[in-house]
């Protein structure tokens, strides 16, 4: 009898070997293939920002045998500016960086940011919010600062407790790994259903300093404009007031962040922060108006317009990145809402993903907006090919110009609605079948 009791151990050992092997092989088989609209280079080599530092490592929340949680160091001094979710089920970790970002931040002590992917810790109640507190607490412990001056954020299912115990488990072994150097691991621990890690970066001249500027963010779906849409974090050696970085921030995510859209939902978890560590020794910046406020902010303009691009290029399932650009309309605002109903129409987006030209969609989608626009003025363009004007199909086009145009993999849509001189560019991608597949088990 003992011996029959020995054998079954030993079967049931061997049989949960084998179905963790088993659940590994089929996490590697569930990845999905690279967008084809992902840079051919790969990640860029981004610059090393002094009083940065990186690490990464493997919390096994979700996705078993791959990074899934990073971790920054910052130095002290610096200055961080964010903007998050104005979603109604914001996720803990946001509005614990909310609430932080209200306080003046200390400026003697490091900061630090954590990041984990494969659990959102949204919609989780006190217990999210008692995750968020552990971690924070037990990096600041590590790093030798205070619970204030940690930032975190969560990514991937909603509803399911943060198991942070895991999480707590890799700080030691994360800051022991920290390096300026690790930045592409960084990026692509916090990646979900993304094919590929997205980075950017530029540089420009301040006081006649070299000022470095480097990035990534993480998004591919669940991707809507309501401030960043997903998670980003961008560093610079720049020495910038806080006020003023705020305010660079928040006025260049309009025109970045704000302005794309995958699928028109907005996450629980969207985090945009930006830090600022003043070691490149370029005078300080206090003035967006200033020269010196002009440059940076073209800059950082240029890092946070490719990265938007980026997310939406690697939309769940894309095959088309799409800019849609709206003329003639009554206010910018009002420009603004009739492109987001063109980029956000499941109709025309399925359209451009059969490289069906069918513009009579993109009518359909500027008169759902109800937003003003002259039926008899409208013109639309694919690219340069004049498809309608003046409210009827253009003499000169013909189906075969558009069938020919649909083949690319970047378009451009522009629509002039005939009211008045608003106008807006956002921009989204097609909708295909893997978005389906993507999203039907995505908890699976």
């Amino acid at each position: 009898m003992g011996a029959s009791k020995d054998k079954i151990k030993k079967l049931k050992k061997k049989l949960s070997k084998l179905k963790k092997k088993l659940k590994l092989v089929s996490a590697a088989a569930s990845v999905p293939a690279v967008s084809p609209l992902a840079p051919k280079g790969g990640f860029p080599d981004l610059p090393t920002i002094d009083g940065v530092s990186f690490a990464a490592g493997q919390a096994g929340i979700k996705y078993p045998g791959r990074d899934d949680v990073m971790l920054v160091k910052i130095a002290a001094n610096s200055s961080v500016a964010g903007v998050f979710t104005k979603s109604a089920t914001r996720a803990a970790p946001v509005l614990d960086c909310q609430d932080k970002m209200k306080a003046a931040l200390p400026k003697d002590k490091p900061f630090a940011i954590l990041v984990n992917s494969g659990n959102a810790n949204a919609f989780t109640g006190a217990k999210g919010a008692s995750s968020v507190a552990a971690i924070c607490k037990m990096v600041a412990k590590r790093l030798g600062t205070s619970p204030d001056c940690v930032f975190t954020a969560s990514t991937g299912v909603i509803g399911e407790p943060l198991p942070h115990d895991r999480i707590i488990a890799q700080i030691d072994d994360l800051s022991a790994r920290l390096s300026p150097e690790n930045a592409q691991a960084a990026a692509r621990a916090i990646m979900t259903t993304d094919t590929f890690a997205k980075g950017a970066c530029a540089t420009v001249n301040i006081g006649g300093k070299t000022v470095r500027i480097a990035g990534f963010a993480k998004g591919s779906g669940m991707i809507a404009p309501d401030m960043a849409t997903m998670l980003v974090y961008i560093f610079t050696d720049a020495a910038i007031v806080q006020s003023t970085l705020q305010t660079m921030l928040s006025t260049l995510n309009e025109r970045s962040f704000n302005a794309i859209t995958v699928d028109s939902d907005t996450s629980t978890s969207d985090s945009l922060m930006l830090v600022a560590t003043g070691k490149s020794g370029a005078p300080m910046i206090d003035d967006v108006a200033s020269p010196e406020g002009k440059s940076f902010a073209t800059a950082l303009g240029k890092v946070m317009l490719e990265l938007s691009h980026l997310v939406v290029k690697d939309g769940e399932g894309a095959t088309k990145f799409v800019e849609v650009n709206v003329t003639g309309a009554a206010s910018d605002k009002s420009a603004r809402t009739i492109a987001l109903a063109i980029a956000n129409s499941p109709l025309v987006k399925t359209a451009l993903a059969g490289e069906d030209p069918n513009w009579g969609r993109v009518v359909m989608a500027v008169g759902k907006s109800s937003e003003p626009a002259n039926r008899d003025k409208l013109s639309i363009l694919f690219g340069d090919i004049l498809v309608a004007e003046n409210g009827w199909v253009a003499d000169s086009y013909a189906e075969e110009m558009g069938v020919d145009y649909m083949k690319n993999a970047e378009l451009s849509i522009t629509v002039d609605v005939g009211i008045d001189q608003g106008c807006a560019t956002v921009w989204t991608c097609d909708l295909t079948h893997q978005y389906i597949t993507i999203n039907a088990d995505y908890r699976s």
